[in-house]
């Protein structure tokens, strides 16, 4: 059965990717659903029209990969689509926060993207799709949010490595890189109301961003970053100084 497979997928821009997914291919026959709070999937479910599994787990535990590599196993579907939005941030500096929080981004915005990355790929043929969900805090370290920017950066340059990779079969990987959205990361985080920077920053429309994101996946490209405010930020990254973008940065 052709199937996408969406974690994060209960709420924000989980919600709205798996809306764009359904949208722009009518092929895809099943939405697996992925994410720890299970009546928020039941949500998620009920705005698709066409057939949906929902696995709640914790991507950050080895059950919760456990589960959906076994869920795997058992429908051996034809994986078309593989959104990895799961993640999440922490605002603060490193010396004042928790490390269990710090060592969380890691978990779910490293780990199990990798994970789960490397147990689908055998399910996937030529023609499939991978998006991971990225930020423009990759593009250069963010003070106050380093941890969370430094897992971004990984999940850029995982990108970048395995769209090579994967090129010669035939499988196209795609890192949406947005700015600030307003969804429910931003309290998650401790953002709102705490950060000059983000009070001030253009926001992205997450439906927006889901529908271009979809967009560019089909078309092939590699990275994706909406908004030419953003475009030009990761310009003005590549070409300065990081000692100098990241004073730009601080959150």
């Amino acid at each position: 059965m052709k199937t996408a497979v969406i974690t994060g997928a209960s709420s924000g821009l989980g919600i709205e990717l798996a809306l764009a997914a359904e949208k722009k291919f009518p092929d895809i026959e099943c939405f697996w659903l992925i994410a720890r709070r299970a009546e928020r999937l039941q949500e998620t479910a009920g705005r698709l029209s066409r057939g949906t599994l929902l696995i709640s787990a914790d991507l950050s535990t080895e059950d919760g990969l456990a589960k959906y590599r076994s869920a795997l196993e058992r429908e051996k579907p034809d994986v078309r689509l593989l959104i990895n939005n799961a993640g999440f941030g922490i605002l603060g500096n490193v010396a004042d926060s928790d490390p269990g929080g710090q060592a969380g981004m890691i978990d779910v915005n490293i780990r199990a993207l990798t994970v789960m990355t490397a147990v689908t790929l055998p399910y996937m043929g030529r023609g499939a799709m991978i998006v991971n969900t990225s930020s423009i805090a990759s593009f250069c370290p963010a003070p106050r949010m380093t941890v969370y920017s430094s897992t971004k950066a990984y999940v850029t340059s995982f990108t970048r490595g395995l769209a090579e990779e994967l090129r010669p079969r035939g499988i196209s990987v795609t890192a949406v890189c947005p700015g600030p959205m307003d969804t429910e990361f931003l309290s998650v985080a401790g953002i709102s109301g705490n950060s000059k920077t983000f009070d001030t920053l253009p926001y992205c429309d997450p439906k927006k961003v889901a529908e271009g994101t979809i967009d560019a996946a089909a078309a092939g490209r590699v990275i994706y970053t909406p908004k030419a405010f953003y475009r030009f930020y990761r310009f003005v990254a590549k070409i300065l100084p990081h000692s100098l973008v990241v004073k730009m940065a601080k959150t």
